[in-house]
């Protein structure tokens, strides 16, 4: 199963394509060039290591939190 995850974008590379996004301490590189615009802490939606939507600080921390509850009811 595949799962899309909200990540705070902590810093972008020179080419424009690429950004590191962070979440729980762990960071992961992302592709953003699907998503113009994008800045360091802005919040996108990833998904098989590309940014595919935007989201607002709030939206995130419910997908985070609703992930939290997930992991801790197994």
């Amino acid at each position: 199963m595949c799962l899309a995850v909200p990540l705070k974008i902590v810093s972008l590379e020179g080419d424009g394509k690429h950004a590191v996004g962070e979440a729980a301490g762990l960071t992961q590189k992302v592709r953003v060039d699907f998503l113009p615009g994008i800045m360091v802490g802005d919040y996108v939606m990833v998904h098989a290591g590309f940014a595919i939507e935007k989201l607002t600080p709030e939206q995130a921390a419910e997908n985070l939190a609703c992930i939290e509850e997930a992991i801790h009811a197994l």
